[in-house]
């Protein structure tokens, strides 16, 4: 019974997700408490919710901050220098703009957020692609490809998702995957340069003299519309250096990530900002996209909370591993990398990671796999996951070039399959999965 109870939930919590009769952040706590009470637990719920809220909190506060610091990145300009310079390099060569393209995506992309990736990397590339007669599918696709990789990171959404589900921290779900990414990364700049190429053979190489006022308007213009009041170029060196210092403790795990980012994040305020006013500015312009994220997380704490307490995640769990043919079951980790594609494609990352992921996780326990490995499979699908309709900022991105979103999934599903590929090979001899 508590495996029938189970799984209707979790086609309850899909069904309403994404047929939109519900948002995801009410859903996904109504939804369970509703069959709890039907499974007969209803004085139970409060201590499961109560547990499963206060096993995400550090996750959910290490988000936040995140989001906060890139933020203040992003408002003070540690990123202009290097459209500029990008935009000097690659002048009129097509092979030099689309991997110029491949590395400010990526850079941006360390924010997590697909929009604000998505509005630099166009705002500032667009003007170029256009003068060349370059195909501006391909813009699109280097951006989601970098913005596919990079999405696995703690504060970009999917990895926040997976944690909360499985009651992992960073340090066992993302840093092993780290040098998987690097070579999704890397396998992006091939695709950059094949791309590239072929635009170089087709349309041959234009010498465009660099004009600096050109430069600095795109600059100013892929400043996410943020008022060049609160640029703060003599300080692009400062904030730098506190990046790569953040980033490397991050590698080391000397310290939580939540209160690496929370030192990191006052630091960055303190220094770019030392008004009181402008501090709040900058909190409140960032507040938003802040809030849909952690709110998500934290609310997961009762899904998750109530899935654990009452059993069903074990019930589902045992049921599923009868359907598992013996044979099959050591591959788990591989087969949850590929089916983490279509499964994020056709629906919503919430629905995938709260409604599916730990089922699969609690049925890889039987075969000796742990949570963390199958989560760290279950990111690799991402690249596939950012083509998805469901996904806002792609249609953002479509916006921005001009182009048709059945184009673009033609022309990139191969390229985004690629890097799905290319990383699950590099997880495997790596032994992340």
């Amino acid at each position: 019974m508590l495996s029938i109870l189970g799984f209707s939930m979790i086609a309850v919590f899909m069904y309403l997700i994404m047929s939109k009769r519900l948002s995801a952040l009410v859903a996904i706590m109504l939804v369970p408490i509703i069959f709890g009470v039907i499974g007969g637990f209803f004085t139970e719920l409060g201590p499961m919710m109560q547990e499963g809220v206060e096993g995400i909190a550090s996750t959910a506060i290490m988000i936040l901050f995140a989001i906060l610091y890139f933020g203040i990145m992003i408002d003070s300009g540690l990123f202009d220098p290097l459209i500029s310079k990008i935009l000097k390099i690659v002048k009129g060569d097509p092979l030099k703009i689309v991997v110029g393209t491949a590395i400010l995506s990526m850079t941006v992309a360390l924010d997590g957020d697909g929009t604000t990736t998505y509005i630099i990397t166009v705002s500032a590339l667009l003007p170029l692609y256009k003068r060349l007669g370059m195909n501006k599918i391909i813009l699109a696709t280097v951006a989601m490809l970098s913005m596919g990789v990079m999405n696995m990171t703690p504060w970009g959404g999917a990895s926040a998702m997976a944690m909360a589900s499985l009651n992992l921290d960073a340090s066992e779900l993302f840093l092993p995957m780290i040098p998987v990414m690097g070579f999704g990364l890397i396998w992006v700049l091939v695709v950059a340069f094949i791309l590239g190429k072929g635009e170089r053979k087709r349309l041959g190489v234009v010498e465009i003299q660099h004009d600096h006022k050109n430069s600095e308007a795109n600059s100013e213009l892929a400043a996410t519309t943020v008022s060049r009041d609160y640029r703060r170029p003599k300080l692009v060196w400062f904030n730098f250096i506190l990046t790569i210092v953040l980033m490397a403790s991050l590698i080391i795990d000397f310290m939580s990530l939540t209160i690496l980012f929370m030192i990191a994040f006052a630091i960055a305020l303190l220094v770019n900002y030392p008004d009181l006013k402008d501090q709040q500015d900058r909190i409140a312009v960032h507040s938003k996209n802040a809030l849909a994220v952690v709110s998500i997380v934290i609310a997961a704490g009762i899904f998750t909370g109530i899935m654990s307490g009452t059993k069903m995640i074990d019930a589902m769990a045992i049921t599923l591993v009868s359907f598992i043919p013996e044979s099959f079951g050591p591959f788990l980790p591989v087969i949850v990398a590929y089916a983490s594609a279509p499964f994020t494609f056709f629906m919503s990352n919430n629905a995938f990671y709260f409604g599916v992921l730990p089922i699969i996780a609690q049925a890889a326990d039987a075969y000796g796999i742990s949570a963390a490995e199958i989560g760290r499979a279950s990111l690799i699908g991402q690249p596939i996951h950012v083509l998805s309709p469901l996904v806002a900022a792609a249609h953002l991105l479509i916006g921005l070039v001009g182009t048709d979103f059945g184009d673009l999934q033609r022309f990139a599903v191969k390229w985004a399959l690629g890097t799905v590929t290319v990383m699950t090979i590099a997880a495997i001899i790596l032994g992340v999965i």
